[in-house]
């Protein structure tokens, strides 16, 4: 009986653990995350800057956006930063606009962070809603939104102030 009873047990054990095994699998495989399209409508949304100003995607309409997923402990976010900058202030008077999404830190490390490089461009926090939307992995993710709120390009990796010069001419409207 207690042979029995232990076969039982053991075989129990082993169903819950292949059945947690997969839930973990289902869960955090890649293949899962739904990635927005090249020449598909980037999903539209809300959020708030650091300023209490809400932005929202589809309100940038007739413009190039350069929507940039970054954190601040991510190195090469850190390294295009100030390049993004630099190129918005070049860019902004025509039609380029960038809006840097943030993921999930809080207001005050993002606060230190834009103010230590200071940082012109809206930066937004997202708390993960627009995060999975658009199905972003590895940061620093940049998509580049045409004027008409189409996605051209999906960049997955830091870039040089060279290529984002680059990239905003091939959103400009």
């Amino acid at each position: 009986m207690k042979k029995k009873r232990l076969l039982i047990r053991t075989v129990i054990l082993i169903l819950l653990g292949a059945a947690v095994a997969y839930t973990l699998y289902a869960n955090f495989s890649s293949d899962d995350i739904r990635k927005v399209a090249i020449n598909e409508k980037a999903p539209d949304f809300v959020l708030t800057d650091m300023e209490g100003n809400k932005h929202q995607l589809s309100d940038y309409e007739g413009q190039g956006v350069f929507l940039n997923f970054w954190g601040t402990w991510c190195k090469p976010c850190e390294k295009e930063m100030p390049y993004m900058n630099n190129q918005y202030k070049q860019f902004k008077e025509q039609g380029v606009q960038v809006l840097a999404v943030n993921i999930n830190e809080s207001e005050f490390a993002v606060d230190k962070f834009t103010s230590r490089y200071n940082l012109d461009f809206p930066i937004v926090i997202d708390k993960g809603e627009v995060m999975e939307a658009y199905g972003i992995g590895p940061l620093p993710t940049t998509f580049l939104v045409d004027k008409d709120g189409i996605v051209v390009k999906r960049l997955e990796s830091g870039m040089t102030e060279a290529m984002i010069k680059g990239y905003m001419e091939e959103i400009k409207p």
